[in-house]
């Protein structure tokens, strides 16, 4: 019995999604249709993938627009993003998903998404 109580804490924090930190996204323009990402696969517009500067690529990120408050969950798949103040660019799928496909960019926050 005690087993059990000293094990859930653990289990709880296993789940639990890391807080990667807050600020502005863009996403990329769809002139990169096609093109080879970082990881080596193309991108595709309407897949829900990202970049971002460090996470591990295969890593699924949870995006929330602090606006709207709308979440998208996408895949790292390449480096970036370069744009001053960005901490990721998303598809234009993820963009549209979130609400800010005609902004341009908005300020989110992103959680990593356990396995």
């Amino acid at each position: 019995m005690a087993a059990l109580v000293l094990a859930t804490p653990f289990a709880a924090q296993a789940t639990a999604e890391a807080d990667l930190g807050s600020g502005h996204a863009s996403y990329y323009s769809n002139e990169f249709a096609g093109r080879r990402t970082a990881s080596g696969e193309l991108f595709d517009p309407a897949d829900f993938t990202a970049a971002h500067r460090t996470v591990a690529f295969g890593t699924r990120v949870r995006v929330t627009h602090l606006g709207n408050g709308r979440e998208v969950i996408v895949r790292v798949n390449d480096r970036g993003p370069w744009g001053r103040g960005r901490i990721i660019d998303l598809s234009y799928a993820a963009a549209k998903e979130l609400g800010m496909h005609r902004s341009g960019t908005a300020q989110v926050r992103l959680r990593l998404v356990g396995s």
